[in-house]
């Protein structure tokens, strides 16, 4: 065994050591077992200068960030020309020696190093300009965060997460619409998250595929060098097969085989040649290099027979039929439903209940209806919208029939409002995404915002919805419940009142006294009084009680909810006082947790430094940020954390 397998060996031993100890409170080895690994882990990494993110002698430091910098990569990333014939791959081949490897679906990040010590981290992004996340790729699994070669290192390689870890992270989600698709969209979010704690949670590997500077190295004009160096600098490398034209066949079969095998999602492959010098004379066209060229694997496909057609409503008015199946496996992941896109492609697909159809994912991701074998064609087309009741029209532009709500005030065309009013500064209703509103609106289980507080009523029929179980109805009524107990300025801002954001909703409910019917009462000459709130969003304020729709909604939601009670300081210390806050925080865990300090006494946070703004905070005093130059221009305070509280005080 090499020193870097045995270093592996020995973090994945100790690391599982500590999580049993950690999680569950009990030992899996003794302490001086543990102490004895570690210590020959510790050396090891010092003999070889390797040392990986997941080590368990490296002291984690979680960082958040406000946004991701984007940044140019200095060279553009191709795609791949791609086929799905196999003699079109061994025509690329042709006669050179070439590097068959796995086609990674994941995540495409460039790393650099320089001093030994990983310095940046870019995800692809459209190819010319990716986002920056060295803070996530540092606690990466398996990605060595000091490496022993000193000098400039840049490679690109692929993040992702195993379908093993996916299925496990999918479990803890709420409701069907609450979990991940595929293993590559959770990679995405993961690696892109604010916040790389969260990003550790998410346990996301790292393979590297191509080497794109390393000066002074000499890998002999080979590709298959470069890797192996790259496996010598302690990274794990994605699995290649040196193949010729004659060799091909032989290689395919092993990759088919063990593809189905594999923990890790995979598309196809990569076929690269092996000569640096002549596949980089070949050049490029406008979108593909020439030295290399992608397989994709055919589709799979596989027969079940149809158990439903949901009709599921839009914001656009648009009623879409949705083919829910018997749960099949595909491409490594379990499907049971797929959009049928509209009534022309229902029609021409005779589709009907009880139906076996076959079934596949397009690129491997999206499912898809591949042919209808018995065409029974017993699908009625419904005359009425599910989510309000109102009369449903086909209509056909360019001889596509679809369906469509003729009701302006269907809940679903007001979708928007739904998801701000279960959104984390209104009611905060964890598990009801709008995915997951829409499912319900298409069993017409939702019309308006007391209705979710009923969907106790339906609890055996969202169970049985695919994707939903006991476990999970129970995580979302729980969620439900917690809800009900909320504060007056949560539900202002919920009701998604033109205008009227969380500060705003809060600066009426201190200035009505947390009195709802004051609030709902009040005219427009009144509201305009409050501090901040002029006559266009008083206008809002007043149109929106005015209208008896929304006062009959309002009236069934407060029988499900109570309010608790908000202290008012007395002295609003900051009272008409504005902010703008940039820039990291050492006192407060986030923006938001200082924002809603402010607005609690009185004060208003805003985004832009303007020459309204009262006070510009920024522990850095000294930045060149534009927040910064743009307040010394005004001659506006720049105030640190500390001086803040002394503000406060």
């Amino acid at each position: 065994m090499s020193k870097l397998d045995r270093m592996r060996e020995l973090t994945d031993q100790l690391n599982e050591a500590r999580k049993y100890y950690y999680a569950e409170d009990r030992e899996v080895m003794s302490n001086l077992e543990y102490d004895k690994l570690y210590d020959e882990l510790e050396a090891l990494e010092k003999e070889t200068g390797v040392v990986r993110a997941n080590s368990p002698t490296q002291e984690v430091g979680y960082e958040a960030a406000l946004e991701l910098p984007k940044e140019r990569h200095e060279k553009p990333m191709l795609s791949l020309d791609k086929t799905k014939d196999v003699e079109t791959l061994r025509a690329f081949i042709d006669g050179h020696k070439t590097l068959l490897s796995w086609k990674m679906d994941g995540l495409t990040i460039v790393l650099t190093y320089r001093e030994g010590n990983l310095s940046k981290a870019v995800t692809r992004g459209n190819g010319i300009i990716g986002e920056v996340v060295t803070a996530n790729a540092r606690v990466f699994e398996n990605l060595p965060v000091r490496i022993p070669y000193q000098g400039e290192l840049v490679l690109r390689g692929e993040a992702f997460i195993t379908y093993s870890d996916f299925d496990k992270i999918n479990s803890e989600l709420i409701g069907v619409d609450a979990k991940y698709k595929n293993p590559r969209n959770l990679c995405s979010g993961s690696v892109r998250q604010l916040n790389n704690e969260v990003t550790a949670k998410r346990h996301v590997h790292f393979f590297a595929f191509s080497l794109v500077k390393a000066d002074g190295v000499e890998f002999n004009n080979s590709r298959l060098c470069q890797m192996n160096w790259l496996e010598d600098q302690g990274f794990e490398t994605v699995e290649e097969r040196v193949v010729t034209s004659d060799t091909l066949d032989e290689a395919m079969e092993y990759f088919s085989a063990q593809v189905l095998k594999n923990d890790f999602p995979s598309d196809g492959l990569v076929a690269l040649y092996d000569d640096i010098a002549y596949g980089e004379s070949l050049g490029s066209t406008a979108k593909f290099p020439r030295n290399s060229f992608a397989y994709k694997w055919a589709d799979e496909e596989a027969e079940t027979t149809l158990t439903e057609i949901e009709w599921s409503p839009s914001r656009t008015g648009l009623i879409n039929p949705i083919a829910i199946f018997d749960p099949v496996e595909l491409e490594g992941t379990t499907v049971s439903r797929a959009s049928v896109h509209n009534v022309s492609i229902l029609k021409e697909q005779q589709l009907g209940i009880g139906d076996k159809i076959m079934v596949y994912k397009a690129n491997m991701i999206i499912p898809q209806i591949a042919a209808n074998i018995t065409k029974s064609g017993s699908i009625r087309i419904p005359d009425t919208c599910p989510a309000c009741g109102k009369r449903a029209d086909i209509s056909a532009i360019s001889g596509v029939e679809t369906l469509i709500c003729s009701n302006p005030l269907c809940p679903a065309k007001q979708m928007k409002s739904f998801t701000l009013f279960t959104s984390r500064d209104a009611l905060n209703i964890k598990g009801l995404s709008e995915a997951t509103l829409k499912k319900f609106m298409a069993h017409g289980m939702i019309h308006d915002f007391g209705d979710i507080f009923e969907l106790d009523q339906y609890k055996n029929e969202i169970r049985e919805m695919d994707g939903f179980g006991e476990k999970s109805w129970n995580r979302l009524w729980k969620g439900i419940q917690k809800a009900r107990h909320t504060t007056l300025p949560r539900l202002i801002y919920g009701l998604g009142i033109p205008n009227i954001g969380v500060a705003n909703a809060k600066l009426i409910c201190l200035e009505f006294g947390q009195d709802l019917e004051a609030i709902r009462s009040a005219d427009a000459a009144r509201l305009s009084q409050v501090p901040g709130i002029g006559s266009v969003i008083a206008g809002s304020f007043v149109r929106y009680f005015e209208n008896e729709e929304n006062i009959k909604n309002l009236d069934h939601l407060l029988t499900h909810l109570d309010f608790e009670e908000i202290s008012v300081s007395e002295e609003q210390k900051l009272s008409g006082l504005i902010f703008v806050i940039t820039g990291s925080l050492n006192h407060y865990a986030n923006r938001n947790e200082l924002k809603n300090l402010i607005e609690e006494q009185g004060g208003k946070v805003t985004g832009t430094v303007t020459s309204n703004t009262n006070y510009l905070i920024n522990n850095d005093v000294n930045s060149n940020s534009s927040k910064n130059r743009k307040a010394k221009q005004l001659n506006i305070p720049i105030l640190q954390e500390d001086e803040f509280l002394k503000l406060l005080e």
